[in-house]
């Protein structure tokens, strides 16, 4: 099931964001269960995208070794951030600390491309 969404959501990737991602690659455990989507992005970064059966998500764009950064939307029900609006989904924006509301779709396709819709802009800004 979560390798069949993992399939769909590569799909989105490859064909409607081939601007902004060099590779798109589902990564397997040792067990061969997927585990997450990883995609490598025109700029050395990368996002991992994981989902549980549980509904449980992250969509996290790691930055660390390019700008010191991370950019992540996660539903992870963590007491300390039991404050924001759309608990249990929030935003790391920047660093792990700088947390905000998260409006991302509950549907992982739309989800998908509403993040990387933010991405693609965020990247265009870097640019500039």
């Amino acid at each position: 099931m979560i390798l069949e969404l993992y399939r769909q959501l590569k799909e989105i990737v490859d064909s409607e964001y081939s601007d902004i991602t060099e590779e798109s690659e589902i990564i397997f455990s040792y067990a061969g269960r997927a585990r997450k989507l990883r995609l490598k992005l025109i700029d050395n970064t990368f996002i991992d995208i994981w989902h549980s059966q549980e509904g449980e998500y992250s969509f996290h764009w790691e930055q660390r070794h390019i700008r010191n950064t991370i950019y992540r939307h996660d539903n992870a029900p963590h007491k300390k951030w039991s404050t924001i609006k759309t608990f249990p989904k929030h935003c790391h924006d920047g660093i792990q600390g700088n947390v905000t509301e998260s409006n991302l779709s509950s549907n992982p396709n739309d989800a998908l491309r509403e993040f990387l819709a933010i991405v693609r802009k965020k990247m265009i800004e870097l640019k500039r």
